[in-house]
C-alpha cells in the first residue's frame, strides 16, 4: 500500500494533540480550519477509519490515530534536525542576529524564543539591541540590526516582512472602576479617562491609531516605561489602559485588575519580522521566524495567524 503521509499531516497531528482542538491546532500550523479538516478527512478516506473522536473535549484520538501520532513524534523531530543541518552545511551555520524591538511587551515571548534557538545554531552570534528601538527598520538599513520585531507592515524598498501572529488588546481598569461594569468598551468610554501609555509615539499605538484618533476622541494622558507600574497605577484607579491580553492575564488573575474588550470587534495589533532583502536566504533567520511563532503559539493565550505580505 503506497502511503500518502506527508510531514504536513504529521505536523498538524501534533498540533491536534497539543492543543485538544482542530481551531487552535489550525493556528498552530497556520493553517483555516476548514484546509486542517480537509487534511484529516484526506487520511480517514485513505484508511476508511475516523482518526479521533469528533465530540470528545479535548481530543481523543483512535487507535489509528494514536498510530499515526507515534509516528509523527518518531519522524517530525528528525526532519526538523536534518533541515537544520542541510542548511548548516549549505551556509555553514554561522552568522550574526541582531533583533531590534519597537514593542515593550515583546520580552514575553522573545525570549524563550531566543533560548530555543542558540542550541540550534550554536555558531550564529545572538543578541538584543539594546534599548526600545522607534525606528527598528532603520536599524536594518544601516547594518546595525539584522531583524526587526515591528508592529506594522509599512512596505519599503530593501526589507521583507515575515507575519509573526496576531493577538488581541484588552481594556483594563480596576475592579471598582464604573466601565468595570461595561463588557465592551467603545472610544467615547476613553473621553474622560485618564489613559496610562507606554512612552512611544501615539501611531505606535493601536487604540489610538485604530480606535481614539479615527472617533476623535483624545483622553488625558500618562506615562509609564513599565508595564507593572501601568498595572500598579489602574488598580489605584490613576487611570485605565490597554495592553495585549497575554500581558495582563497573571494580573487578572489575581484579582489586581479587570479587563474588557474594546470595540464591537476586538482590538487586534500585529507583529511582524523585519530583514533585509539582501538576507532573505539566510536560514537561521527564517528559522528564528519559526521558532518565535510555534513558541508563541504554545506559550501565549488568544493569539491569532497572520498571512503573508502581499
Amino acid at each position: 500500500m503506497e502511503s500518502i503521509i506527508e510531514l504536513r499531516h504529521l505536523r498538524s497531528l501534533l498540533a491536534l494533540e497539543e492543543t485538544g482542538s482542530v481551531s487552535m491546532a489550525a493556528k498552530r500550523v497556520f493553517l483555516t480550519q476548514s484546509a486542517l479538516s480537509h487534511q484529516i478527512r484526506v487520511l480517514e478516506q485513505f484508511y476508511g477509519t475516523p482518526l479521533f473522536e469528533r465530540k470528545s473535549n479535548p481530543i481523543h484520538f483512535t487507535p489509528v490515530g494514536m498510530r499515526l501520532l507515534q509516528l509523527a513524534h518518531e519522524i517530525t523531530p528528525l526532519a526538523t534536525v536534518a533541515e537544520l543541518d542541510i542548511a548548516q552545511i549549505i551556509e555553514g551555520g554561522a552568522g550574526e542576529l541582531r533583533v531590534a524591538v519597537e514593542c515593550h511587551t515583546c520580552f514575553d515571548w522573545l525570549m524563550p524564543a531566543m533560548d530555543a534557538f542558540r542550541p540550534l545554531w550554536p555558531k550564529v552570534e545572538l543578541d538584543i539591541v539594546s534599548g526600545f528601538q522607534a525606528d527598528p527598520v532603520g536599524l536594518l538599513l544601516t547594518h546595525r540590526a539584522d531583524l526587526a520585531i515591528v508592529s506594522e507592515y509599512a512596505p519599503q524598498p530593501g526589507i521583507i516582512f515575515q507575519p509573526l501572529f496576531a493577538y488581541e488588546m484588552v481594556g483594563i481598569c480596576a475592579k471598582d472602576h464604573p466601565l468595570a461594569s461595561k463588557s465592551i468598551w467603545q472610544a467615547q468610554d476613553f473621553v474622560d479617562e485618564t489613559l496610562i501609555t507606554y512612552p512611544v509615539p501615539d501611531d505606535m499605538l493601536d487604540l489610538l491609531r485604530k480606535v481614539l484618533k479615527p472617533a476623535g476622541v483624545q483622553p488625558a494622558r500618562r506615562n509609564s516605561e513599565l508595564t507593572i507600574a501601568i498595572i500598579q497605577l489602574v488598580s489605584s484607579r490613576r487611570g485605565i489602559a490597554a495592553l495585549p491580553y497575554w500581558t495582563v492575564m497573571p494580573y487578572l488573575e489575581k484579582g489586581y485588575v479587570v479587563a474588557r474588550q474594546i470595540g464591537d470587534i476586538p482590538l487586534q495589533s500585529e507583529l511582524y519580522a523585519a530583514i533585509r532583502e539582501s538576507d532573505g536566504n539566510k536560514s537561521y533567520l527564517d528559522n528564528f521566524c519559526q521558532i518565535v511563532r510555534e513558541r508563541s503559539f504554545a506559550d501565549l493565550p488568544g493569539l491569532s495567524p497572520l498571512s503573508t505580505p502581499d
